[in-house]
């Protein structure tokens, strides 16, 4: 054999190889995803909870861009040949699969054919159908904190290019919420030299100042208005908050706190903005609160008394008392995990899927070694009927209409909360419900 026939062999022997490993490695994706997606359709984990990736299979050509740029990992596969969500329930909205897509086979939705989701009409720009007044942050579907800060920023950009600025001593803007998307788009205004005041209606933080103590919150690196880059992928809640406090000592910005808007008029081409301590005079108007101001309820006998609550702040008190949690996602999972920790502390969980949709795969985990552990006792496919004194009444949702009674001393309800629709009507803001749609 010639020199330039063993060249030639052995070229084509190591394309093989080369051929060879990649497909080996494509088929082990391809059913590791399928695999996922099986799971997922068994376990009921179907539904994305928040904004999410929807792709065109006719457009898609299996780049795999969209596989490696997601930070959560193992959301999207390929299955088929084409990629897919595979385990939707994990997705939370990043949205980083939507740039890596060479090809345009992307696009970001809100709610699913099944499940609508009700969203504050807004343009690109985040203004509202009412000129002069933007929405950002959670109130318009983002409730990741490096997504808030970033539309909190780009708000103000709009502001400033859409020329509406203040020539006799009124705000250019007046931001209403000092979480994530409010404290960013104060600090932007600030640095854009933006006559600005920001009015909350609690303290700084958002929703954070809900959270139980030492709660882990789950966010991206991300660049703050005169402040730089923070970067950290998991900080506890005590943690966050004292970033806010440092970030605006840093920047020498200000809230006034305790300061709730109760009604947004407009007046000779302004707007008047009336709050529980006086009337503000502003051009504009930035919407940064959340959506969950008001705690859905549960809508049964008994549930005005005292030993129901909406949210945990200090498990410990609640030692050795016999408790229940209800509700699908990670507030009901978080708060059974932590009220469970306490020495002789009775918890149920109870939830109207057949698991935890709502909840991260992280937290479906920890339920899960709970239940299995022994101190956690999870009723999932039921409904709350009556809270009595001494016991709470569940009924089974299925076909059997089951009636189950729990001793109990506390209850907990984490089912979300309601979009303040009825002060969004009342200033002019249309909210339209989104199936599947941008």
């Amino acid at each position: 054999m010639s020199l330039e026939q063993i060249i030639y062999v052995g070229a084509v022997f190591l394309c093989g190889l080369v051929v060879r490993s990649y497909w080996k490695k494509s088929f082990g994706h391809t059913q590791d995803a399928q695999e996922k997606l099986s799971k997922s359709v068994t376990d009921g984990l179907t539904e994305p909870v928040s904004l999410h990736p929807e792709i065109n299979a006719q457009q898609c050509i299996c780049a795999g861009a969209c596989l490696s740029a997601c930070p959560e990992g193992g959301i999207i596969g390929i299955v088929n040949g084409k990629a897919e969500l595979v385990s939707p329930t994990k997705c939370i909205g990043h949205g980083a699969c939507l740039d890596a897509c060479p090809v345009g086979a992307i696009k970001l939705v809100f709610g699913t054919a099944r499940r609508g989701v009700d969203i504050p009409a807004v343009k690109e720009t985040f203004e509202t159908n009412v000129p002069g007044i933007y929405i950002a942050g959670e109130l318009g579907g983002m409730g990741l904190i490096r997504n808030a800060v970033t539309q909190g920023k780009q708000a103000m950009d709009y502001i400033v290019k859409a020329g509406r600025r203040s020539n006799n001593g009124i705000h250019d803007v007046l931001i209403v919420g000092a979480g994530p998307a409010g404290i960013a788009a104060t600090l932007q205004a600030k640095k854009l030299g933006l006559k600005y005041i920001t009015v909350e209606q609690e303290d700084v933080g958002g929703a954070a100042l809900s959270y139980p103590r030492q709660k882990l919150v789950m966010t991206q690196p991300m660049d703050i208005p005169l402040y730089g880059k923070v970067k950290f992928k998991e900080i506890i809640k005590e943690d966050l908050l004292e970033l806010w406090e440092k970030v605006m000592t840093t920047a020498e910005i200000e809230v006034q706190t305790e300061e709730k808007v109760e009604d947004i008029k407009r007046s000779n081409g302004h707007f008047e903005i009336v709050t529980s301590k006086t009337t503000h005079e502003a051009l504009n108007v930035l919407l940064a609160i959340g959506r969950r101001g008001t705690p859905r309820k549960l809508g049964v006998s008994g549930e005005r008394s005292s030993k129901v609550a909406y949210k945990l702040i200090e498990p410990e008190q609640y030692k050795g008392m016999k408790l229940l949690v209800v509700g699908g996602g990670n507030s009901a999972a978080e708060g059974a995990l932590a009220l469970g920790e306490q020495e002789g502390t009775e918890v149920t969980l109870a939830c109207r899927g057949q698991a935890l949709e709502a909840a991260n795969a992280e937290n479906r985990e920890k339920v899960q070694r709970a239940i299995d552990a022994g101190w956690l006792r999870f009723i999932p496919e039921c409904g709350v009927k009556e809270i009595q004194e001494e016991i709470v009444i569940l009924e089974k949702l299925n076909d059997t209409k089951e009636i189950i009674a729990i001793e109990n001393q506390y209850t907990f309800a984490f089912i979300g909360g309601i979009l303040p629709t009825g002060f969004l009507n009342q200033i002019g803001i249309e909210v339209v419900t989104k199936y599947g749609e941008q």
